[in-house]
């Protein structure tokens, strides 16, 4: 159990990746993580691509960065969605600077890039937003998954295992 005690953001909105959001999720509570689903509207359940269901505890609006220990945001296509939603955006950049750990997995990199915390950081994503990345700065790297100092970054589902292994390592090291 060794993130007890350690407070995770997941963020979600609608069409997010299932296994993307899930997984790493139970990976981190089997830790003893507590995982909190954040997103724009409080108790709303938010379906996955593939059918999957996720209620939010809180919203954006109302989470202080400060009481976290970390974020993940999911891929599918929900970031598309969430990089629109400001106070988001805000939690990246404040944990960013606090240097607290910053998961991204497939098309979550479009956040990271809409947070402006990319440039110069050594990552990797679905290869579909490669341009997108590199075009913010972002070194991309086709490997499953990328750690530059507090950001973990992953490809797609196939790389779950060791993306939230890399993630769990991050918190615990806080």
């Amino acid at each position: 159990m060794r993130l007890e005690g350690k407070r995770i953001i997941a963020a979600v909105d609608s069409d997010f990746e299932d296994l993307e959001l899930w997984y790493p999720i139970i990976r981190l509570q089997e830790e003893g993580a507590e995982v909190i689903l954040v997103a724009e509207e409080e108790q709303k359940t938010y379906i996955g691509k593939y059918g999957v269901p996720a209620t939010s505890e809180t919203t954006f609006k109302a989470v202080k960065a400060s009481e976290y220990d970390g974020i993940l945001i999911p891929g599918g296509w929900a970031p598309d969605r969430l990089r629109r939603f400001p106070e988001l955006l805000a939690i990246l950049k404040e944990m960013d600077q606090d240097q607290k750990p910053i998961g991204q997995i497939c098309h979550a990199g479009w956040v990271l890039i809409s947070a402006g915390i990319l440039a110069g950081k050594h990552v990797t994503s679905t290869p579909g937003i490669k341009d997108d990345m590199t075009n913010a700065g972002a070194i991309w790297h086709d490997e499953p998954v990328v750690t530059d100092g507090h950001i973990i970054s992953s490809r797609r589902p196939p790389d779950l295992a060791p993306y939230a292994k890399a993630f769990a390592d991050a918190v615990a090291k806080r």
